[in-house]
């Protein structure tokens, strides 16, 4: 059986996923879509390139038209959003009036939780959603399920995440791959975790959790600081049945202190401020001074990392494990760790929902996703998962 697949928002993120669905997902068509035509036609000329078949189309569609978007998706199984993450919203209500399961690279836990408030509806339609995939939340969501699915009872996880430049160049050290707006939606506000078994909001950007976490060389050192989204819908999820769930992101050394330098100044503030005669909004001024500086070129090499520690019981001992990806930009087909990690985990979650493997409604991926599934599929796209015990003295 073949499958039509679609991606909204033809952009790095977007066009890797539309790769991945061609190339694993059956697929007969990969429609990509963008308000913006030529973003669309680059995706496809460069998907098609890599295939060596013509599978993908080009669309110009504008995601706030909602009777051009249905349009767009009545002929479709199953797509990803890869548009910011405000709109994901709207966009789930016109998936289930054209029928189309649905994934999205969300980016804000508020707005999924709605999200899944629809889950009847979708199971109406008969159709899966998926919120809030991508690298973390997305992949961190999925590799802890399979990190728990290995103890017979987890009871404490941790988990680690970031994704970097591989060869990092003062004073940033960083490079932007996605929307500033998202990367300062997570660095600014509340992360929800676990503690005792109760769900908790920890503060971004606190001094007493930065922490340094040592990879194998050439990584090396890197700092680790709480930042808000990571956990998605899972602190609700596992409420009373974990007893810790805690995230952090990693950077490079000095990241941290840069950033907590503009969240003192309040340059992530989003109430307007009066500077002589104009009233601005300072992240507004954060973002256009940061965006061009930040922003990576094509072809800079770049690392991902996802590291989950579980702990808890294993035939009846404490028990630990320790679940791990560490990506690279791939040379031979140019995309990078991010959008490796953040494309294909949408695009490996929109292929279950339109193969059924996936409950009908709106789940979340700890709930809708098979671990071992999930792990197997990473391990087909060649995209390295270790899985190393952890001695627990109990």
């Amino acid at each position: 059986m073949s499958y039509t697949f679609a991606v909204v928002g033809s952009g790095r993120q977007g066009t890797a996923a539309g790769y991945d669905m061609a190339r694993f997902g059956d697929a007969q068509e990969v429609r990509f879509a963008d308000a913006d035509f030529a973003a669309s036609r680059r995706a496809t000329d460069r998907v098609n390139g890599l295939l060596g078949r013509t599978v993908c189309t080009a669309h110009q569609v504008d995601v706030t038209d909602a009777s051009a978007l249905r349009s767009f998706l009545e002929p479709v199984d199953s797509f990803l959003s890869a548009v910011p993450y405000w709109l994901n919203p709207r966009i789930a209500r016109v998936a289930i009036e054209a029928r189309a399961s649905m994934t999205d690279l969300g980016g804000n836990t508020d707005l999924v939780r709605e999200q899944l408030k629809l889950s009847p509806q979708a199971e109406a339609a008969g159709i899966a959603m998926i919120p809030d995939c991508g690298q973390v939340p997305g992949m961190g969501t999925c590799l802890t399920t399979y990190a728990m699915s290995l103890l017979d009872e987890a009871e404490e996880v941790t988990f680690w995440d970031g994704g970097n430049p591989l060869h990092p160049v003062p004073p940033f050290n960083y490079t932007l791959t996605f929307n500033i707006a998202g990367l300062t939606n997570e660095y600014y506000g509340v992360a929800h975790f676990l503690r005792d078994g109760k769900r908790v909001e920890v503060p971004t950007f606190q001094v007493e959790d930065y922490e340094t976490v040592d990879f194998p060389e050439p990584i090396g050192r890197m700092e680790a600081f709480v930042a808000g989204g990571g956990t998605s819908t899972m602190p609700w999820t596992f409420e009373g049945k974990l007893k810790t769930l805690w995230n952090k992101t990693l950077r490079w050394p000095g990241h941290f202190a840069a950033w907590k330098a503009y969240m003192d100044a309040g340059l992530l503030e989003t109430d307007p401020i009066d500077v002589g005669a104009t009233r601005v909004v300072p992240r507004d001024v954060l973002h256009a001074l940061l965006d061009p500086k930040l922003r990576a070129r094509p072809g800079d090499p770049d690392l991902v990392i996802v590291r989950v520690l579980a702990k808890g019981r294993k035939d009846g001992r404490p028990a630990g494990v320790i679940v791990e990806v560490i990506d690279r930009m791939d040379e031979a087909t140019g995309f990078t760790a991010m959008e490796r990690t953040t494309g294909w985990d949408g695009s490996i979650k929109a292929i279950l929902n339109a193969h059924g493997v996936t409950p009908r409604g709106a789940n979340p991926a700890e709930l809708a996703v098979p671990p071992a599934v999930y792990a197997d599929a990473l391990r087909a796209r060649g995209i390295g998962l270790t899985v190393a015990p952890v001695e627990i003295r109990g």
